[in-house]
């Protein structure tokens, strides 16, 4: 054994990873794919039978979660492929400002200023209509692969 120390410099984050692999063949309808670097939601897959000498291929269709692109890739069945941790939290909108971000508030107290307002005009006529009416708004925010995007709204009563 040696008495030396051994130092070691960390530039590392604190290592969770923004995909895990999974089966391509264990995927279903629904469920959650990387396809061209973009976290997608399964909308279609297929399985084809395997050739002579081949593997049996799975083929995905997929809509991007945060811009709606429609995305498709086949892959063998029993390849992994990379399934994005997806995650939605509810903030409740304290603020919208002129430039177009939204001020939120999160369940410890601390507010969140670093969203933009949903590109969905649907959804971005509701929140804002909602907000002018002085309602208590609830918004989901999907958060997959480092990018964060409002994706659904909740009205919880006028503001008191």
């Amino acid at each position: 054994m040696s008495d030396e120390e051994h130092h070691f410099e960390s530039k590392a984050d604190a290592g969770a990873s923004k995909t895990y692999p999974q089966q391509a063949g264990t995927i279903r309808k629904n469920g959650y794919i990387v396809i061209k670097a973009r976290p997608c939601k399964v909308v279609e897959v297929s399985t084809s039978k395997t050739g002579k000498h081949g593997h049996a291929k799975c083929h995905f269709v997929a809509i991007d979660i945060f811009n709606g692109k429609k995305l498709e890739d086949i892959v063998p069945s029993s390849h992994n492929c990379d399934v994005p941790h997806v995650n939605r939290t509810d903030y409740q909108l304290i603020d919208i400002s002129e430039d177009g971000f939204v001020s939120l508030l999160t369940e410890n107290g601390n507010t969140k200023d670093d969203l933009r307002l949903p590109t969905d005009d649907n959804l971005l006529s509701q929140i804002k209509s909602g907000f002018e009416e002085g309602k208590d708004l609830v918004v989901t925010v999907m958060s997959a692969m480092g990018e964060e995007q409002i994706c659904a709204l909740k009205d919880i009563g006028p503001k008191n």
